[in-house]
């Protein structure tokens, strides 16, 4: 169809409607195959192609689950509080807190106020990474050729920045991010082992214990060993549940977790949010 003049564009554009992609959000959500839940709960429905992001706001009580389809997506995660964006994902107090620098079912996401962001309550991957943080414009540059966001080689930084304006964010807001899906471990001298993926079909379902904006990079891993730049799709589904609450297994899991979920009910509840 020839788009040289208005009409034809908008003509091509129009017939555009209801066409599939692999990548791209499914709007309504509801219109997602084979929901994970009731379709009428599901709130967020998305595949984020390799070397590409994504970012939602997310109510309270909201679950996240992150797919790696193919066995190469690594999803870059960053979480802000919705609303007071100072208040964000620590990546050092959730190791610290919780005495666990390797992230699984029951792990919480603390922001730097001792409070929960979010709950890992569900993961069947295992190889995820809170200690490298993402990929940065220098060092694909230097590793790829090119870093830019448009390039065939995208720094997880320079998504995040994207993803970021987009939610009146400013690269000065980028902490250090959490990974999934791509793994490292310390060995006895204290280097780093990567360790890679699960394999495909490996997910992470996360709870949001508090209003949430998320940013999500699909990059690979700076770890990761391969002199190509390897990144597959990732599932992105989002749907409406419950916050974690006393006489919830999780909330009474260890002394400090249940710390942080105290710090978070009341702070909410001071604010007539819980």
């Amino acid at each position: 169809m020839a788009t040289a003049t208005t009409y034809g564009a908008w003509a091509h554009a129009r017939a555009q409607e209801g066409t599939r992609a692999d990548a791209m959000p499914v709007v309504p959500a509801a219109d997602w195959p084979d929901p994970p839940c009731e379709a009428g709960h599901l709130v967020w429905a998305e595949t984020v192609a390799g070397g590409n992001y994504t970012h939602r706001v997310l109510a309270r009580g909201t679950e996240l689950r992150l797919t790696d389809l193919h066995g190469d997506a690594c999803a870059h995660l960053l979480l802000y509080a919705d609303g007071r964006p100072w208040e964000r994902l620590n990546v050092a107090d959730t190791v610290k807190v919780q005495w666990n620098a390797y992230l699984g079912e029951g792990a919480l996401l603390l922001s730097d106020q001792g409070r929960v962001l979010a709950s890992v309550v569900a993961d069947t991957s295992g190889r995820h990474d809170a200690l490298c943080g993402t990929s940065t414009l220098v060092r694909n540059t230097d590793r790829y050729g090119d870093g830019t966001p448009q390039s065939p080689s995208p720094a997880g930084r320079e998504l995040f920045k994207l993803a970021a304006a987009k939610n009146g964010l400013q690269p000065r807001d980028l902490p250090p991010s959490l990974s999934f899906f791509q793994g490292v471990a310390v060995r006895d001298d204290g280097t780093l082992d990567f360790t890679g993926s699960a394999g495909p079909g490996g997910s992470v379902t996360l709870r949001a214990e508090q209003d949430l904006t998320v940013l999500i990079a699909n990059v690979p891993h700076p770890a990761d060993p391969r002199p190509d730049y390897v990144s597959t799709p990732l599932e992105v589904l989002a749907w409406r549940a419950a916050p974690t609450s006393p006489g919830d297994a999780l909330w009474d899991a260890t002394p400090e977790g249940r710390r942080a979920f105290l710090n978070t009910t009341g702070f909410l509840a001071a604010r007539g949010l819980a």
